[in-house]
Parts: structure tokens; C-alpha cells; sequence
């Protein structure tokens, strides 16, 4: 689908890609990866035509067509739904051409308006928007009264609409809740095309990509399987790569000191050349280098608290007017992991806030620890930092009684070297202004960490830093996460903010992915409240009296076959379900069984536009 020769590109004063090569096998789902700054987000911009690559070249199939989701939609005056429909431009110019079109042609717009299946498109983009958190309501808004984390979300659901050839999706769960994530996980499992993938969530990779692309030292590497694969398979490579280089270093070495030790006798001069050439000749392999990967620091507390930290007996928390949450019966405790499950808008960052001392109780009791630290770090904190600060800056108001040596050394540790401690936060990554805050949100070694988004800018290394440092802290933790795996490894309690209050969830992360996704099926499937499409039959009789009836007999004609096929469809299913080799393997009896549910439906529409197809044809015979 892509192929990639002998790539170069150098830009800002240093190369990021030196004759990088990849072919990508059609249809595959590529997870792309590597360290922050080598270069990700730079290929996409180059496949897309944004950059002008050095040398070499980039090959996509003639009239290919590649989506991706750069930035936020507009916040213009058209409808939510109309604005994921217009993403399909084959549809929209189809329909816009059905209003001008000879009647000659329209049997032809009629017939590829079924190919594509037409008439299902408000009910496919209502799906999409429903797994990605919107309501039915939602969909006839308009997308000027949509926030822009809200905006960007649809700026996804119209490309995984539109389904291009090439889907470029760089970094799409960072504005997403863990509800969205697990949604989006599903969807690109079973995406139709191409899709290349660049992410940090390690769930994501495993379950949804079925092949890893690795950049790194200015090359490209494609491996098959998901991450924990593409972790095994580069952990080989490495061992096997430096157990060569041994060998290749022991013969050097052995041909060295026999050129050295012969090459001045007459009698063995000779000899000594042709080992000098052989030398030459020897491949230069360098040595593995282990990426250093800085750790956190999350001081334990000095002195645990007597239990419980907090708790909540029939509270209400809210803005001043209507509570947000209402009867909160809760308690929290030292060694408690608490995962704080919920949709955008259920209430999280608020409890996070009641929890932090930065909200009062509107009603009910509030017992807290008169002695709790609390430790708060939230994914708007990034954002709010001064551009024009450094991080020398922040930890001097922080340390204000410590050396300059000490500031430094804390910053060393916090991963920022002496190259990045008077870097502008403006000029700091997300990656380095996340690593700051966390730290420094531990620093006092709080009894309670409260951790909303932690990872939004972090690298799978650095994830796993994170977790690392959460397994070695001895307080107590409130975690809300997209990560799924950070989820799964840290919290052993989970709580869920829904319906207008946070109850404990029975059941772990399986479940709970289980729950979302059966309730996204349910949320599509519910009415959508939405004018429904007009329908696709000839113009009136009266006002096209002297009308051939070409184009309503191609019609007819269009809809039998597409009925003929249809019904050779489901036939074929229907064969394989009876064979007994099939029914031995669960996944594949329930696969095909879900195919069956899904090309009988198709049947029945296809019936029906058949059926419409033929009463128009006869009434213009007529």
C-alpha cells in the first residue's frame, strides 16, 4: 500500500530520516513508534505532502486516498451529522448531482449511490459519533457550541467515516477519555484499509495493530505482530547484533596481531597483506547502546496517617447551582489504588477536585485527615504553564532556600539535563513539561496522589517509568487514565462516575471494556432523531411526463443485482456455517454468525430498495 525508498529528510539543523526504506502490505493496521523527537509526526507530514523530503521517494497507489486528523473541526453553523456525512465526498457529490443531473444519468447516480451504500450513512456516522461520546441529541447541534477537545473528536469520526485508503492517526486517544480509547481499540481492529497508528497506548497497540513500525537512527523497520511482539522481536535483534559484533571484534583483533607481527618478516609478507585486505573488508558493527530512560521521583510518605484518609457519607459536590455529583458514600484509605472510570463530563475532575481541597461539599459530611498532603497533577496544568518560564526558573520559586547545584542536580534527575534547564517551556516537549510537573508534584511526598491524564505526553518508556515509581510509592492513589494498561497495573479498586454520582465497579478492566463497548452498540442502535435521508426514487410522473424510462429501468436493474449479490452472500455463510470444521473453533462460529446477522440484514435492504426500484419503473411503463 506504501512504499518508502531511501528516504532523507533534514530539517530545523539535524537529519531525521537517512535512507529510510519500508514497504507496508496492503490493508495492515501499523502501529508507529520510537522515542520522542526522532521524527513520527515528521514522516506523516512527509506522506503527506506538507514536507519535501531530501532524497528518495514516497509511492502510494494511483488515486489513493489518505485521510488524517491534523486539527479540531472549524465551529462552523452546520449540524454535527452533517458535518461527519460531508467527510464521504463521493456520497456528497452524488447526491448534490441527483438535483441537476439529465434524467438519462440518473439511473446511473441511483445504482453507485447503492454501491456504496447510501442510504446506511446517517445511521454509520451516528454509530461512529455514539462510540466516540456523543449523544443523540448531539448529532442535530450545531458544531460552533462544541468545545475544541469535543471539535477534534469529530475531526476523527469523520475520517474513520470517510475511510480512506491510507488513515494517518497521530496520537488519537490523547483527547479521548478511557471510554473513547477502548472504543476507538475496536474500531480500528476491524478498520476495511490501511492505517498507520502513531501511539504511546500499549493496549492499543497490542490489540488493534497487527504490525509495528519502529523508527529509530534515522531508519524504518517494520516488524509483524503487536507491541509485546515488536518488544520480543527488537530484544533478539539487539542480543543477536551484539553477539555478532563480538565475533566480528575477536577476528579483527586475531588478524591484527598476526599483520602486526609479520607483516615486516620478508618471508611472510605475503600472507600478512592478505589478512591486512581481510581486515579491511571486515563489516562495522556498532555497539547496543541502552536508551536511558530517566526515571520519576514519587517520594513515599514519611508517616502514614491513621485510616481512613477521606470520606464521604451522602455528599454532594457541584459549582454553586445544581450538584454535579450527588450521595457520594465513599472511603479512601492509605494503601488504596482507586482507577476513576467515567465519559468526559460525568464528574471526574470534579470529585478530583473535592478530593484535592479545591471544591467544598454543597451537602452531606466530608471527613478528611486533618494531616493529608495531597499531591494533585491535571493535564491542564501543562497547558497553563508561562511559555517564557524554564525549568531553572520553576525549581528556584519551588527550592527557594537550596544551592544552585542542588536545583540542577533535582532537574538532572527529573530527566532534564544541563542542555534543557534554561529551555523556554515554550521550547520544552510535552513529554519534558509533563515530567516536570509530576515530579514536582511528589516532591513533598504526599500521602495522597491524584493523577488526572499523567501520560497524555509521556512515551512508552516513560509510561513505564511512571509505573514503575506508582509500584514503588507507598500512598495512597486516585488515577484517571486513558491508559488502559497503567489502569490495569496500578489500581486494584475501580469506581465508577455515572449517572450523577461515583459508586464502587464491580468487576476489572475486562469488564468494564465489555460494558463500554455493549453500551456504544446500544447507543447506535437507539433512534437518532434525525431527518432521514429523501428517498431515492424517480422524479413525479406529472412533472416528467415525457421522462424515458431508461434511468428507472437501470435503477431496477441496479437494485436486482445488488440483490442477487447480497443473497450469494448470506448463501455462501450459510454453507460455511454448516460445516462441522467451523463450528470447532468458538471465534470463528461466533465470527461467522455475527457476518450472518450482518449480510441477512443486508438482504433485507437490499429487498427493499428492489422493491422501491420496480413499483417506480412499473408506474413510468404505466
Amino acid at each position: 500500500m506504501l512504499q518508502i525508498n531511501d528516504l532523507v529528510f533534514d530539517a530545523w539543523g539535524r537529519r531525521f530520516f537517512d535512507g529510510a526504506s519500508v514497504t507496508l502490505p496492503k490493508d495492515a493496521k501499523v502501529g508507529l513508534v520510537g522515542r520522542n523527537g526522532v521524527g513520527k509526526s515528521t514522516l506523516f507530514k512527509l506522506i503527506l505532502g506538507q514536507l519535501t523530503a531530501g532524497g528518495g521517494d514516497i509511492g502510494l497507489p494511483r488515486k489513493a486516498r489518505i485521510g488524517s486528523v491534523d486539527q479540531e473541526h472549524p465551529a462552523t453553523p452546520e449540524t454535527l451529522l452533517d458535518t461527519v456525512l460531508a467527510a464521504d465526498v463521493e456520497r456528497a457529490s452524488l447526491l448534490d448531482a441527483l438535483e441537476t443531473a439529465p434524467p438519462e444519468e440518473l439511473g446511473d447516480i441511483y445504482a453507485r449511490l447503492s454501491e456504496i451504500d447510501a442510504d446506511r450513512a446517517p445511521s454509520r456516522a451516528a454509530e461512529i459519533l455514539a462510540g466516540l461520546g456523543f449523544t443523540n441529541d448531539d448529532l442535530t447541534r450545531p458544531m460552533a457550541e462544541f468545545s475544541g477537545g469535543w471539535r477534534m473528536r469529530v475531526a476523527l469520526a469523520a475520517s474513520l467515516f470517510a475511510a480512506p485508503d491510507l488513515l494517518l492517526l497521530d496520537e488519537p486517544t490523547n483527547y479521548l477519555d478511557l471510554e473513547g480509547a477502548l472504543w476507538l481499540e475496536a474500531r480500528l481492529r476491524k478498520y476495511p484499509h490501511t492505517a498507520i497508528v502513531i501511539s504511546h497506548d500499549r493496549e492499543l497497540l497490542n490489540n488493534s495493530m497487527d504490525h509495528i513500525l519502529h523508527v529509530k537512527d534515522g531508519k524504518l523497520d517494520l516488524y509483524t505482530g503487536g507491541y509485546n511482539s515488536f518488544e520480543n522481536q527488537l530484544s533478539e535483534k539487539l542480543r543477536l547484533q551484539e553477539a555478532n559484533r563480538g565475533k566480528v571484534e575477536a577476528r579483527r583483533a586475531h588478524l591484527q596481531a598476526f599483520v602486526d607481527r609479520f607483516r615486516a618478516k620478508a618471508s611472510k609478507a605475503t600472507q600478512a597483506q592478505s589478512r591486512l585486505k581481510m581486515l579491511q573488508k571486515l563489516p562495522a558493527i556498532s555497539a547496543v547502546i541502552e536508551e536511558r530512560v530517566a526515571p520519576f521521583f514519587l517520594p513515599s510518605p514519611e508517616r502514614p496517617l491513621a485510616p481512613p484518609l477521606l470520606r464521604l457519607e451522602g455528599a454532594d459536590v457541584g459549582y454553586g447551582g445544581k450538584p454535579i455529583l450527588r450521595g457520594m458514600d465513599l472511603r479512601l484509605d492509605i494503601d488504596d489504588r482507586i482507577g476513576l472510570l467515567g465519559v468526559n463530563g460525568a464528574g471526574k475532575s470534579t470529585f478530583a477536585k473535592l478530593v484535592a481541597g479545591a471544591l467544598e461539599i454543597q451537602k452531606g459530611s466530608l471527613h478528611r485527615s486533618p494531616r493529608l498532603k495531597v499531591g494533585w497533577f491535571h493535564q491542564h496544568q501543562i497547558e497553563a504553564m508561562d511559555p517564557t518560564d524554564t525549568p531553572l526558573e520553576i525549581i528556584r520559586r519551588e527550592m527557594p532556600d537550596a544551592s544552585e547545584a542542588k536545583r540542577r542536580a533535582v532537574l538532572a534527575g527529573f530527566g532534564l539535563g544541563h542542555d534543557k534547564v534554561e529551555t523556554t517551556v515554550a521550547n520544552l516537549s510535552g513529554g519534558e513539561r509533563a515530567r516536570l510537573l509530576l515530579n514536582l508534584v511528589a516532591r513533598e511526598a504526599p500521602h495522597l496522589l491524584i493523577l488526572d491524564e499523567p501520560t497524555n505526553h509521556l512515551d512508552i518508556d516513560s509510561r513505564r517509568a511512571l509505573l514503575d515509581a506508582l509500584n514503588d510509592y507507598e500512598g495512597a492513589v486516585i488515577l484517571i487514565a486513558h491508559d488502559r494498561s497503567l489502569m490495569e497495573l496500578v489500581a486494584d479498586r475501580l469506581w465508577l462516575a455515572a449517572d450523577g454520582t461515583i459508586t464502587p465497579f464491580e468487576g476489572d478492566m475486562e469488564d468494564y471494556a465489555k460494558f463500554v463497548l455493549d453500551r456504544a452498540r446500544v447507543a447506535a442502535r437507539a433512534p437518532t432523531q434525525v431527518k432521514a435521508p429523501e428517498p431515492e426514487a424517480p422524479p413525479p410522473v406529472a412533472a416528467k411526463a415525457k421522462a424515458p424510462s431508461g434511468n428507472a429501468r437501470r435503477r431496477a436493474e441496479a437494485a436486482e443485482a445488488a440483490l442477487a449479490r447480497a443473497s450469494a452472500a448470506l448463501a455462501q455463510i450459510d454453507k460455511a456455517l454448516l460445516d462441522p470444521a467451523n463450528l470447532k473453533d468458538p471465534a470463528k462460529a461466533a465470527d461467522l454468525g455475527r457476518r450472518r446477522d450482518q449480510a441477512h440484514a443486508a438482504v433485507e435492504a437490499a429487498e427493499l430498495e428492489w422493491l422501491d426500484a420496480q413499483d417506480a419503473y412499473d408506474t413510468l411503463k404505466a
